[in-house]
């Protein structure tokens, strides 16, 4: 195969990872009645294959939390090549950076003539992911996995899963149901065979909800626009993962060999150069911000340049250009962003009682050093009841799954986030550990506990309105049930005596699931409403109940 040929085989490698993509990420979710199904749940694809390919991911994991989560070892598969062969996942396989690229090669008016040639020579800002990546392997030292904000797969699953896949789906179902609808019987049978056709491949199971979905896609929007302008500016500057395999791909044998004496300066070779990395013979190749995109190579009609093993590359540059000053100051950063995030009261002296963590979730410390942010564990809930946080856990808490009873409640059947979690910070479990259905539960196993459920009777329609209504009983999902009734003896409006029947909790069998708050009929403000209290993963967040008094103490 002729070099020239490469960049057709690169784009159909880059198409069809991206496919698989979104393949995987349309199959994070599971269609069909939990309830309906004996043992434990299962998604039948590896839809977190792509995190697990993650070199960041598994390197941040490892430093962060002293360990190494089974999954990561995947990460190798990626590692070991580009000491090899250089950044072939930028070039090849990464979708984020396959959507930079053709947007890139979009020509809009800025990106014409010479100055297209100008925007693709090597800048100095391109060392700015070095400098962030810096920071960030610092922070996840010394125990903060918040540089998975920037990863580019968990920034891609975060912002399709939360944001553009959930709009989208609005978008389709609202335009189907128009024709379903319509007067004109041929439409109407065009919606038909459009709905059946959409719920197997694009439509999710139900419309999925998720907070701060604009903020999260637009910033994934601008990171694509911004193509527009620059090439490929997010692969170029911002990418922490791009830098990791940047420095990586220094030792690598695969190389651009040059040939000035074949050049006649037509600068054809920087046309479509995805990595602002000089492949002009008359100047110095960048290695580690090439892309392996054979763009260059493909274009050049001299055959002035040409990728081989061990070249002869005497006008290369084989690591990044890094200041000594600046590379300190991301040491500094990153080793100071720890202990200013969490000296804030968010993190251990006034911890919101609203930060309930999905089942399985380590202890907050151990969560944190693991989470990436990928937002896989709210794409997979079933009740979308996982949303991403905003400041309930502080500021190194962002985007991280929080439970959120008044959107969804978690499902007593349902152990999938674990499945998917790619680092272990949501831990995999089976409906035995978890302890929620009787049928599932071991005889002397404890339940694992999400928090503890509390009532408003301000705004109970029993206890404030004579009122009756037992929907957060019936709701509950436990065995024996966690709420209970006492009848009572109240008068009405009017003066008369009536018979309700007033819910209360037993704190011992309550998990915290969030259906009572789910169901309870006063949706403006619950009458009963789920805190963090009593949650397994904490020893500290408890309820201390004094059996020989009666009373509690928090």
């Amino acid at each position: 195969m002729t070099q020239q040929k490469l960049p057709k085989l690169r784009r159909y490698s880059q198409i069809l990872f991206l496919l698989f993509f979104l393949f995987l990420l349309l199959k994070t979710e599971y269609r069909g009645s939990l309830r309906a199904v004996q043992g434990d749940v299962r998604l039948p694809y590896p839809v977190s294959f792509f995190l697990q390919l993650d070199p960041l991911a598994a390197i941040v994991s490892a430093l962060s939390s002293h360990t190494f989560y089974r999954g990561l070892l995947w990460s190798l598969a990626i590692l070991i090549p580009t000491l090899f062969l250089g950044r072939f996942f930028c070039g090849w396989i990464c979708p984020l950076g396959t959507l930079n690229h053709y947007l890139g090669s979009w020509k809009s008016e800025r990106k014409r003539g010479p100055q297209r040639l100008e925007r693709n020579r090597y800048k100095k800002w391109q060392t700015w992911k070095y400098y962030l990546l810096v920071a960030g392997l610092v922070s996840a030292l010394f125990g903060s996995a918040v540089v998975g904000i920037l990863d580019p797969i968990s920034l891609t699953v975060r912002s399709l899963g939360t944001a553009l896949l959930p709009g989208l789906n609005y978008a389709l179902d609202a335009g189907v149901s128009a024709l379903r609808h319509s007067p004109a019987g041929p439409l109407q049978t065009a919606g038909t065979i459009a709905q059946l056709i959409l719920n197997e491949t694009l439509l999710s199971f139900r419309q999925p909800h998720f907070r701060q979905a604009f903020f999260l896609g637009t910033i994934f929007v601008v990171i694509l626009v911004l193509n527009l302008r620059i090439t490929r500016f997010w692969c170029r500057a911002l990418c922490p993962l791009g830098a990791l395999l940047g420095i990586v791909s220094r030792w690598s044998i695969l190389g651009l060999e040059k040939h000035p004496s074949h050049c006649d300066d037509c600068n054809r070779c920087l046309l479509d150069c995805q990595g602002g990395d000089d492949p002009l013979p008359n100047a110095k190749w960048r290695k580690a911000e090439c892309h392996l995109c054979f763009n260059c190579v493909g274009e050049c009609p001299e055959s002035g340049i040409r990728f081989k093993f061990f070249p002869v590359t005497p006008t290369t540059t084989d690591g990044p250009s890094l200041q000594r000053r600046r590379t300190l100051a991301g040491v500094a950063a990153g080793a100071a962003l720890l202990p200013i995030l969490r000296s804030s009261p968010a993190f251990a002296a006034a911890k919101d009682p609203r930060l309930i963590r999905p089942p399985g979730s380590l202890d907050e410390k151990s969560f944190l050093e693991r989470c990436i942010r990928c937002g896989e564990c709210m794409k997979v809930c079933p009740n979308n009841a996982l949303q991403p946080a905003l400041l309930e856990a502080g500021l190194e808490g962002l985007w991280t799954p929080v439970l959120a009873p008044r959107i969804g409640y978690c499902e007593a059947s349902c152990v999938l986030c674990g499945q998917v979690c790619p680092t272990g910070a949501i831990w995999e479990i089976t409906q035995a550990e978890k302890a929620w259905l009787p049928a599932s539960a071991g005889k002397d196993s404890k339940p694992l506990r999400l928090g503890t459920a509390f009532y408003d009777r301000g705004h109970c329609l029993p206890w404030a309105m004579a009122t009756e209504c037992i929907v957060c009983e019936e709701w509950c999902p436990t065995s024996p049930k966690a709420i209970y009734l006492r009848p009572a003896e109240v008068t009405d409006a009017a003066g008369n005596p009536k018979q309700v029947r007033q819910p209360y909790v037993d704190p011992d069998r309550c998990v915290g699931c969030g259906a009572c708050e789910f169901a309870c009929p006063i949706k403006d403000h619950p009458a009963v409403y789920i805190t963090s209290i009593g949650e397994s993963r904490s020893k500290s967040n408890q309820i201390l109940l004094n059996r020989q008094t009666g009373g509690s103490r928090t």
